[in-house]
């Protein structure tokens, strides 16, 4: 799919000269795909594009990997195993007075460039891109709802072709990890499974632990298309579940419900927190919901908005984020719903649609 990178890059420069930047650079992260078209792999080589605030881009890439660029609004230059790459790309722009540098630069590299740049006052390039990249276009909407169906697809799957009891959380991380391919994703980027007690650790890294009946299991993956990311979490039993924790995923169910039915545009992103973590709270498990409720989604699993208290951020038509509420019980288990949302005129369309219940496996 072929995006309007002219049009970017041509905001971009806009946003520079209100902010007194006389160059953008941008390496490995999402800001070179979404401004350039090209994803450049994270090595000791370099790859850079220089915005100045006039003029045109140019993007410096290592000679052997030239082949993989396609031409584009900005100039290419390659470099060989005995050029300065660093060097190259000052001489875009003299002196600069004030820089922005993509958030994903190594830091290898930046100490280079502000060596050669010296006196620079430096600022971090998403404080003009994440404005920017904020409100979603209709093609980047339809890869996020492309990423959502497939990895909703591969959540119902899951009953019938996941195996839970007896294996471990590697066994069945591996399961949803294929899964997510087979259902149409370009990679599968994380699977976080996590039963029994590590069900409490919301960013459990799935590991040797046997999965036995009467476990809740959290799954949360996701992967990519086109570039773009999906990310779902649904909380399954392993046999019949107790009173207690169909009780406290209820009330997580209610507390995702009540976050999707506060969102809309003209809405703070910290309003859609409190709708959330109020049912959490009501119900007693205040002190048990220890992360924000939601997280910006699109070339990158988390961007902004961020939904969490203190961001005053007003929601807008194309805004994409997730609304993941979760109880943590320690030493117990944890439940957590998370569905990827996009505000639209008067609400948000919920991209994922997979069954919020707790589903029985076995």
């Amino acid at each position: 799919m072929s995006f309007d990178y002219a049009g970017r890059l041509q905001r971009l420069q806009r946003s520079m000269g209100e902010s007194d930047v006389d160059v953008t650079i941008l390496s490995v992260g999402a800001d070179l795909p979404y401004f350039a078209g090209y994803d450049a792999m994270p090595s000791e080589r370099l790859t850079v594009l220089v915005v100045p605030v006039g003029g045109e881009p140019v993007l410096f890439v290592p000679l052997l990997e030239a082949p993989q660029v396609e031409p584009g609004v900005f100039e290419t230059r390659s470099w060989t195993e005995t050029d300065d790459p660093v060097s190259m790309a000052t001489s875009v722009v003299s002196t600069p007075g004030r820089v922005a540098v993509g958030d994903h630069m190594w830091s290898v590299f930046l100490t280079r460039f502000q060596k050669e740049w010296t006196g620079a006052e430096w600022i971090p390039a998403s404080e003009l891109t994440s404005s920017l990249r904020l409100r979603k276009e209709p093609e980047e909407i339809d890869l996020l709802r492309q990423a959502a169906h497939g990895v909703d697809r591969a959540m119902g799957r899951i009953p019938a072709d996941v195996a839970f009891a007896g294996r471990t959380e590697k066994d069945i991380a591996r399961d949803l990890a294929e899964l997510t391919i087979e259902e149409g994703h370009d990679s599968a980027d994380f699977t976080i499974v996590a039963s029994g007690p590590n069900g409490a650790s919301p960013h459990h890294h799935a590991g040797g632990r046997v999965i036995e009946p009467g476990d809740l299991v959290v799954c949360d993956f996701g992967g990519r298309i086109g570039g773009y990311c999906s990310d779902s979490t649904r909380t399954f039993a392993v046999g019949e579940p107790s009173e207690e924790q169909r009780e406290v995923h209820q009330v997580v169910l209610e507390a995702n419900e009540a976050g999707r039915r506060a969102a809309r545009p003209g809405v703070r992103c910290q309003d859609v927190d409190t709708a959330a973590r109020g049912v959490i709270e009501h119900a007693g498990h205040g002190e048990h919901f220890i992360h924000r409720t939601g997280h910006g989604i699109g070339l990158e699993v988390h961007e902004h908005p961020y939904i969490v208290k203190g961001n005053e951020t007003i929601l807008e038509p194309g805004m994409a984020f997730s609304v993941e509420p979760g109880i943590y019980l320690p030493e117990r288990f944890g439940v957590r719903i998370e569905d990827i949302v996009v505000c639209i005129d008067d609400g948000v369309e919920s991209l994922n649609s997979s069954s919020r219940d707790l589903i029985i496996v076995g």
